[in-house]
């Protein structure tokens, strides 16, 4: 095995997390309180995550014993190594181009494509003074937020760590808590309208057969 280390490279953290985070920020362009929230939830497991994939591998190190009495020719501090689901299936070949991160890289690029297509329909929505119903929300009542579970889990796949693992279900429990009270804002303003909206369209997974509302609301 040879001394390789991989590690380190903090200027990789701040410019990965930096990019992604302008990403949803750029998409979500937040302006209330709970806006912010979301994507204050999702950058904390951005940093997280980039911080143990170049910055400093606590994950490894934690498992250390266990991993070198495991697989005692694999360098784990070796960056194409810190793939971890792709050894421990024991797939061969790039770790890039195993099941894992090509999925991984399906979630990530499904949930931006959604954060920034229902952004749209929300923010007209918002601005006029009107119910979202149509586009994902048609779907949904919840794109953004099933956005933001998408990528993460996404890049759970592609670089698993404990940090992340742990904050996963906290961080997906906390938005299922926001939606909620998105919920209650929603009902208290619009009324009736919101209740038969409930009624109709699913609240996380997208359904197909749902029969949201298409008209664009004339200005």
């Amino acid at each position: 095995m040879n001394d390789t280390y991989d590690y380190g490279l903090w200027s990789m953290v701040i410019l990965n997390s930096a990019i992604f985070i302008f990403f949803a920020f750029s998409f979500v362009k937040p302006k209330s309180s709970t806006d912010w929230r979301s994507l204050g939830i999702f950058s904390a497991f951005i940093v997280a995550l980039f911080t143990e994939m170049y910055g400093f591998p606590l994950t490894i190190y934690f498992l250390s014993g266990w991993l070198a009495e495991t697989y005692p020719e694999v360098n784990f501090f070796a960056h194409e190594n810190g793939h971890l689901l792709h050894t421990f299936f024991g797939l061969n070949g790039d770790a890039h181009w195993d099941p894992f991160h090509i999925a991984s890289m399906l979630f990530i690029v499904a949930g931006f494509f959604i954060l920034s297509s229902a952004w749209s329909v929300l923010h007209h929505a918002q601005k006029n003074h009107y119910l979202a119903k149509t586009g994902w929300y048609a779907l949904c009542r919840h794109p953004q937020y099933l956005a933001f579970i998408l990528i993460m889990f996404g890049f759970l796949l592609q670089w698993p760590t404990i940090p992340t693992l742990v904050m996963f279900p906290i961080l997906v429990a906390v938005y299922i808590k926001l939606a909620k009270r998105e919920e209650m804002l929603a009902t208290a303003e619009f009324g009736e309208e919101y209740v038969s909206y409930i009624k109709t369209t699913p609240s996380w997974l997208p359904s197909l057969n749902s029969k949201g509302e298409n008209h664009e609301k004339t200005l």
